[in-house]
């Protein structure tokens, strides 16, 4: 139970900065182009990295509720794009290219699909 209060505390932290960041960019740039949502993904690439390089090292990997706190919660609640990102880090580094790079692929080529699949089946339940 105490994983799942982690993972909801970190999750409720990183959403309300996602919100707090796609406010600041929209009332700075406008809405013209999705700067709020571009930098989320890479902010939170960036501190994914960050955060499991450190989490390593310091503690080998052993700090799961920590982990679960950051990585998971407050970065996933921030961006799933962060958790994409490792995956995909992790099988490159496992020298798993092909498959780093299917998944890469697959991710985008899919979740597009799945976006406007969605949108499709939206508009035809409603007309």
């Amino acid at each position: 139970m105490i994983h799942l209060l982690l993972v909801a505390l970190g999750g409720a932290i990183g959403a309300s900065l996602r919100h707090l960041s796609g406010t600041f960019f929209l009332r700075t740039f406008g809405p013209g182009f999705p700067y709020g949502t571009l930098f989320v993904n890479v902010a939170g690439s960036l501190a994914m990295g960050l955060f499991i390089g450190w989490l390593v090292r310091r503690t080998g990997g052993s700090s799961q509720e920590l982990r679960l706190f950051v990585a998971t919660g407050l970065l996933g609640g921030f961006t799933t794009f962060s958790a994409f990102s490792l995956d995909f880090a992790t099988l490159w580094e496992d020298g798993r290219l092909t498959i780093a790079l299917g998944y890469a692929a697959a991710s985008v080529a899919l979740s597009l699909a799945a976006i406007f699949a969605g949108l499709w089946l939206a508009r035809a339940a409603l007309a």
